[in-house]
């Protein structure tokens, strides 16, 4: 006898198509869609309020450090980026072209004319047209360090892309700064990687893998490339952020120096580093489920949503000043420190349908309220965590009490479930290539269901060693900071090795 399927509000489910899946979640949220250009997204009212929580949490932590936000011109002259070989080498392939600067009509065409004398690149990232400004506002050690950042859109000219996780254009911050000597870029380097990984555990609820990026997978023209990773429920990595120490190669690219304490012209030592628009495509892979997005509380656009429910017209005053008079009790609560955001969903809907839109969207706490929730004074609350027929009768005098403490119950939850899928998919008894193909490989797995996700094993470091990998698509994810330093044997190629190393596939 054939299984049961259990009715869904996305199809496919996650076991049956999660990319898919995937898509179908993006648009039942109503987060965002294709625009007329393409890999290029609209980002929707509620996927841009979610990009717009994650921006405020990330822009005090930023400032908090000492940093100052500015903004560089979308454009970079092509002869910037000539300066750095490795750099110009990494960005070639996907970079937009601006070769003209006027439109004319012939033959009832546009046509561009007025070709320029420099093609100018529409920005793949800023460090060289940065680069140039700090050479022109360094001169003295007392001038370091530079500390700024600039929250702005670039373009990748990406081949295959996907809402969120890989588009042309995606929105961004960039961090940028110089130092006067190694040892406090290095510092800035890994503070910042740390400011990430606490924004992205504590906000997004996403548990991360801080580590050092191997050597073909740095940042081009970066000195050491630091990663955050995060395990999918697909059990694929992504690659949330990242932190690049970029030494002295783009201060000597755009000459950058400066007079030291010894009265010596020496070169400035520089960081970059990054988030984007991805970790909302995290947040979806990491906490959806088959009924659509969840979002953690602390980056939800709303916390609560009240639900009116009129049984019959001459009840229907009564109903909405009572779901007004709740949702006022709820915005003088706080949650971490900021008023609870509430919508009162008033549209001239059915209930059942209401409700699963704003299952679907994520929200945290639906709550109900009807004519014989106004006589016991009371509501009925739902929880995005727990199965959507689950309800729990509240009376109202308590609801200021105990919503902030759900909303931080919720938060908690999702972080834990992410974790605990995390290391049950995690493999640190693999030590040859033999076990390790095998784990990656579904159809030679001992249970398909649960083939794949992270293993953590010794690498001997070599490069060529990953062409091994290939044919897997499996990467070195990162060399986590926490190396144990025990000695063993390189699981990809049997040689001795000290090397903690993470691999997985990703998107």
């Amino acid at each position: 006898m054939a299984p049961v399927k259990i009715k869904t509000a996305i199809s496919p489910t996650r076991e049956e198509d999660y990319p898919e899946w995937y898509q179908q979640v993006v648009k039942a949220a109503d987060l965002a869609e294709n625009s007329p250009v393409r890999g290029c997204m609209i980002i929707k009212p509620w996927g841009y309020g979610i990009w717009e929580l994650i921006q405020k949490d990330l822009d005090a932590r930023i400032k908090d450090l000492g940093h100052e936000n500015v903004y560089f011109p979308l454009f970079i002259p092509l002869s910037f980026l000539e300066r750095e070989a490795k750099h110009v080498e990494g960005f070639a392939k996907e970079c937009a072209v601006v070769t003209h600067h006027r439109l004319e009509m012939q033959n009832g065409k546009l046509v561009p004319t007025g070709e320029l004398e420099e093609p100018l690149i529409v920005r793949p990232t800023s460090e060289m047209i940065i680069g140039e400004a700090f050479s022109r506002w360094i001169e003295s050690w007392r001038d370091l360090p530079v500390l700024i950042n600039q929250w702005a859109n670039v373009v990748r000219w990406e081949m295959r892309t996907r809402i969120f996780l890989r588009t042309s254009e995606f929105l961004w911050q960039e961090g940028h700064t110089a130092h006067a000597t190694a040892d406090d870029a290095s510092r800035e380097t890994i503070q910042m990687l740390e400011m990430y990984r606490s924004h992205m555990e504590e906000i997004l609820a996403l548990p991360v893998i801080i580590g050092k990026k191997s050597e073909s997978e740095k940042f081009p023209g970066a000195e050491e490339t630091y990663t955050t990773e995060v395990m999918m429920q697909d059990r694929k990595a992504i690659q949330a952020g990242t932190s690049h120490f970029l030494g002295q190669n783009f201060a000597k690219a755009q000459n950058i120096r400066f007079c030291n304490k010894d009265g010596d012209l020496d070169y400035v030592y520089t960081t970059s580093w990054g988030v984007t628009t991805r970790l909302i495509g995290g947040v979806i892979m990491c906490h959806g489920d088959d009924d659509g997005l969840r979002i953690p509380p602390r980056i939800a656009p709303k916390h609560i949503v009240i639900l009116p429910v009129v049984p019959k017209p001459e009840s229907e005053a009564e109903v909405m000043t009572y779901a007004d008079k709740v949702a006022e009790k709820l915005r003088s609560c706080f949650y971490h420190d900021e008023k609870i955001r509430v919508i009162v969903d008033k549209r001239d809907r059915r209930g059942g349908e209401k409700s699963w839109e704003w299952i679907k969207k994520g929200i945290p706490l639906r709550i109900e309220v009807g004519p014989r929730d106004i006589e016991s004074h009371s509501v009925v609350l739902s929880r995005r965590d727990c199965p959507h027929n689950e309800k729990t009768k509240m009376l109202l005098e308590d609801i200021q009490e105990q919503v902030p403490e759900i909303l931080d119950d919720i938060q908690k939850k999702y972080f834990r479930e992410a974790k605990n899928h995390r290391e049950a998919h995690t493999r640190t008894d693999i030590s040859n290539f033999e076990e390790f193909k095998k784990f990656f490989t579904p159809k030679n797995a001992e249970k398909p269901e649960i083939h794949g996700g992270f293993v953590r094993a010794k690498w001997c470091g070599d490069p060529e060693s990953e062409q091994l990998l290939e044919g897997l698509k499996v990467s070195v994810r990162c060399l986590p900071l926490d190396q144990s330093g025990t000695q063993g044997t390189c699981v990809l190629t049997g040689k001795p090795a000290v090397i903690d190393a993470i691999f997985a596939k990703s998107y």
